[in-house]
């Protein structure tokens, strides 16, 4: 249980950001740093909360994160740069936020004298377009230079790797989490769950990027967030690095589709395009460390996921 803290959040409008709020909002006073370009909070009903105060700031403005920062006891760096289309648009913008702007969070929290504890997002992609029953101790892939769907992964994993530095150069209290496939009520952005089941509810063509074949391990939000409160109040996970998953829900991307369109009775027809860019075609996470370290199994399966999430996007 955490109460009575001051919390800290970069990318705190975004979707798992606005989950994790919901879980601590009650019973810690919340301050959230975002420049609100992907925006899930305004919408979700906390947005006047009594417990809840919002900078609008981007973290690679250093200035204005070390002052805003200042006092807050955790520390969770949610935000960056994410979603293929947007990385390969711009690749540049995403290697600085990604980067540097991680550089300026950890900066940030070492210059801070409260921080007891800082969560980092990194991303799955660090493991290449093949992961198998990843493990946190496996050799990282950072893809070949210049194929810009591995801007977005070298970027994260330069700053995981700056996050482990901070922690043994300064003992800062880091923990990085490496997300595999979270989805669920309140997803903006470019997620192919998402988006399937918004088609799927209009009765509306799907598309498929490549064949469908890519394999991944859908993990719905819930289950990520209750594993990410582990990670805040477990001493094992402090200096640790985390797959946060659900390697049960495993499924080809045309069977995400079929599936989307089965239990949501939908009508919707599925058609096949090229590619933008290198994929991932095998991911699927080992969570033994985190059952072991953290006692977390996720709870969701796919289909109730499903229709969790399509719910909430039938509400709106």
């Amino acid at each position: 249980m955490i109460e009575n803290k001051r919390i800290f959040i970069t990318g705190g409008a975004g979707f798992i950001a606005n989950s994790l709020i919901k879980n601590l909002i009650d019973k810690n006073s919340i301050t959230v740093y975002d420049t609100f370009q992907r925006d899930t909070l305004t919408a979700s009903g906390l947005i006047n909360h009594k417990n809840l105060a919002i900078v609008k700031g981007d973290v690679l403005d250093s200035e204005l994160l070390n002052k805003s920062m200042m006092g807050h006891e955790i520390v969770v760096h949610a935000a960056g740069i994410a979603g293929i289309d947007t990385v390969i648009k711009n690749p540049v913008n995403t290697m600085k936020v990604n980067m540097i702007g991680t550089a300026n969070a950890l900066e940030a929290a070492h210059l801070n004298d409260k921080t007891e504890r800082f969560i980092d997002f990194s991303t799955s992609e660090i493991f290449g377009s093949m992961a198998f029953k990843s493990r946190e101790s496996d050799e990282t892939v950072s893809g070949s230079a210049g194929e810009a769907r591995w801007t977005y992964a070298v970027s994260k994993l330069a700053g995981e790797h700056l996050a482990h530095a901070y922690h043994t150069m300064y003992e800062l209290p880091t923990i990085t989490v490496r997300p595999f496939n979270v989805y669920g009520p309140g997803q903006t952005g470019e997620g192919a769950m998402q988006i399937f089941i918004k088609k799927a509810l209009k009765n509306e063509d799907i598309f498929i990027n490549g064949d469908g074949s890519q394999i991944r391990a859908w993990c719905f939000v819930d289950d990520f967030v209750d594993c990410l409160m582990s990670c805040l109040t477990s001493e094992n996970a402090i200096g640790e690095s985390f797959n946060l998953g659900n390697a049960r829900a495993v499924i080809t991307t045309l069977g995400l589709a079929q599936t989307v369109c089965r239990v949501l009775g939908s009508e919707s027809k599925i058609h096949f395009r090229d590619q933008l860019s290198a994929d991932i075609e095998l991911r699927i996470p080992s969570v033994e460390k985190t059952e072991k370290l953290l006692g977390f199994k996720a709870k969701v399966d796919l289909e109730e996921g499903i229709l969790r999430t399509a719910n909430y996007f039938k509400s709106l």
